[in-house]
């Protein structure tokens, strides 16, 4: 599977980090961050974006780089994910704003009516955030709030972050055993 990642600046680097290091193995990707993205995965994860993608094979794409092959619709991308999504991103998105690799990639699936999946990190939402995905969603984005579940009795942080990424892998139809699902020796 060809898969699109978009990394924009918001907290949640942890989950970029985790669903890179389990699709990497098994499906084709390519990734565009954003500087401030760049920034903050240096913060949470205590190490460069740079520096964490040496250990992958996966293409790696500047925010302005409207001449990479994701930027266009006849390169075919079967998924596109933005984890984690800004309400910048997810704004620019809900409105046709295409002005960087991530918001256009997003505008393309949703034109070509590819699946688009969004972890929009912020709370609490504002009436203008809801809408923006309302507006999303009608159109045919999956919305994906990294709020875990704790019937799988989590221990660890990485078990919370295993949950989100369970979801979205969930969404794209890949099996997984990051969580038990409910009624499984619960």
């Amino acid at each position: 599977m060809k898969i699109a990642i978009g990394i924009s600046g918001a907290s949640g680097s942890i989950y970029a980090k985790k669903i890179i290091e389990f699709l990497d193995k098994n499906h084709e990707l390519f990734v565009a961050i954003s500087e401030t993205a760049k920034k903050i995965f240096s913060y949470e994860i205590g190490i460069t974006f740079d520096n964490f993608a040496k250990n992958f094979n996966f293409k790696q794409f500047n925010e302005k780089d409207f001449y990479s092959p994701i930027a266009s619709g006849s390169f075919k991308i079967d998924t596109y994910i933005i984890i984690p999504c800004s309400m910048k991103t997810l704004s620019a998105i809900a409105n046709g704003y295409a002005d960087t690799l991530i918001t256009r990639c997003a505008d393309v699936a949703i034109k070509q009516k590819r699946k688009l999946i969004l972890l929009p990190r912020e709370t609490p939402f504002s009436a203008i955030h809801l809408e923006n995905m309302l507006k999303l969603a009608n159109l045919g984005a999956s919305i994906i709030v990294p709020s875990p579940a704790f019937y799988h009795k989590p221990q660890t942080i990485d078990d919370l972050v295993n949950f989100i990424v369970g979801k979205v892998l969930d969404e794209l139809d890949i099996e997984h055993e990051f969580y038990k699902p409910w009624g499984v020796n619960n």
